[in-house]
């Protein structure tokens, strides 16, 4: 029974050769090559497009963050509040912003410069006297009445 089981062995062997030594063989041999390099090849190019389908998703996720984070800084500014003031005595009322606009005329007058050159107002208010005291700058000093 070995010596058969051997013979057997020995001319599946031979077949096997034949089968792989024909022009069919070898043919369907070399189409399976190329079917393999075209699969690895259509593996490789998935895979670059996955990469960079990530890669967008991550630069989309982080514009996103960015864009929703934007808002926040937003809210952190405060808005100013309006305020009006008044000066009221013996039946007299005069405005702040009046007396600013007169102490800016009067200034521009008699130091012979422009608004723009104010960098500072420091109003000294004397409704007795029906006066407005000013310091501009620091350095320079008047008066008007109001």
């Amino acid at each position: 029974m070995a010596a058969k089981s051997a013979k057997t062995v020995a001319s599946a062997k031979t077949v096997a050769k034949e089968v792989k030594t024909t022009p069919v063989a070898a043919a369907a041999k070399a189409d399976t090559k190329e079917t393999v390099k075209k699969q690895e090849t259509a593996a490789k190019a998935a895979e670059t497009k996955k990469a960079e389908t990530k890669t967008s998703e991550k630069k989309t996720a982080e514009k996103k963050t960015a864009a929703k984070k934007a808002p926040a800084k937003r809210t952190a500014a405060k808005k100013e509040i309006k305020v009006k003031a008044f000066v009221q005595y013996m039946g007299k009322e005069v405005e702040e912003k009046d007396m600013i606009a007169s102490v800016k005329k009067a200034w521009t007058k008699a130091a012979g410069k422009k608004v723009a050159d104010i960098k500072s107002i420091d109003l000294y208010i004397k409704p007795e006297e029906g006066a407005v005291y000013y310091v501009v700058n620091g350095t320079d000093t008047g008066s008007v009445a109001y």
